[in-house]
């Protein structure tokens, strides 16, 4: 069984992912064109426009994000990257030309929402929450559900608990990053879970949230799931996992405090990548989805079991036609 480590969803950039990724005011996190190539070559071999349409010609998209100040999201400073999978502005680009909607999926931690901005989420009329922690996760912190909300379990992990592991080095904590998302594509309990939550979020009417606490980054992974059914770029998907990193920062940071007071600097070290969105980490789960399926689309249909319907329905709501 692979370790799992709690917290991991999030850090600010290290000085080894600043020359992958640079960081602009409004929470973007924009290629830099060292990096082009490898994410062509990335996006090539997934063979993600197995929806259509060229990726590698949409490559080198970036997400223009508006200042904090009319972002469709709000800032819920209660509950760390909480956002619209959607994006920012006028939505993310597709490969066709098209743009992601806004206001329909929702991402975030656990919901614990203060007085104050339970009145700011009870106004995005969200229909149900889906709570992809672990059982023994959702009893430490419980959801406050916003008002009218369905609320929905699903343990992705398949276990009680997560599983906390404690590295001797940060090489070792990357390794265990990244076998637990290329574990999304091999884990048959993970798989069967992820094909239960996209098939819910296909089925419901209504704007719908989902989260997974500060364990493994599952949101994260149905993030880009959903974002790859849309058909937006592979780039434009990094950038999105990338900005939990922004999002999260002074949760994290706290957290890696308490570790190196507690622990001492070589720990907090070693255990870094445990917090952080890397793109390896992202891309170990897209690499092992090209190995065993070949693309996405076979992926969510022959891995995860959606039948073909569901998917184009799927695209159908998280893309605004022109």
């Amino acid at each position: 069984m692979n370790p799992i480590a709690k917290g991991r969803s999030a850090l600010p950039a290290t000085p080894a992912m600043a020359g992958a990724w640079r960081r602009d005011p409004q929470l973007a996190y924009v290629p830099d064109p060292r990096r082009r190539s490898l994410l062509k070559g990335t996006a090539g071999v997934l063979a993600l426009s197995g929806f259509g349409g060229a990726l590698l010609s949409a490559c080198g998209g970036s997400i223009t994000a508006s200042d904090g100040n009319d972002t469709p999201t709000p800032r819920i400073a209660s509950v760390a990257n909480f956002r619209d999978v959607g994006g920012a502005a006028d939505g993310y680009p597709t490969v066709d030309g098209l743009r992601v909607k806004r206001g329909v999926f929702y991402r975030s931690d656990a919901l614990t929402l203060s007085d104050a901005d339970k009145a700011v989420v009870n106004a995005l009329n969200i229909v149900t929450v889906y709570d992809l922690r672990t059982p023994a996760d959702i009893a430490q912190t419980a959801d406050v559900v916003p008002v009218g909300a369905g609320y929905v379990t699903i343990n992705v992990e398949g276990t009680p608990q997560t599983t906390v592991t404690t590295p001797s080095t940060a090489a070792e904590a990357v390794a265990t990053m990244q076998a637990e998302w290329s574990a999304f594509v091999t884990s048959d309990v993970r798989r069967a879970a992820l094909g239960a939550v996209l098939s819910q979020l296909n089925q419901t009417t209504g704007t719908q949230l989902f989260h997974s606490g500060t364990q493994l980054d599952i949101a994260g992974w149905v993030a880009a799931l959903l974002l790859s059914i849309a058909n937006a770029p592979f780039d434009v998907i990094m950038q999105d996992y990338l900005l939990t990193n922004g999002y999260a920062s002074a949760e994290i940071n706290a957290s890696l405090a308490v570790i190196r007071e507690q622990q001492g600097d070589d720990a907090a070290s070693a255990q870094t990548p445990l917090y952080q969105a890397q793109e390896s980490y992202l891309q170990a789960a897209f690499q092992q989805v090209q190995a065993n399926y070949g693309t996405v689309k076979n992926y969510l249909t022959t891995g995860l079991g959606l039948a073909d319907a569901t998917v184009s329905q799927l695209r159908t709501r998280l893309v605004l036609q022109g």
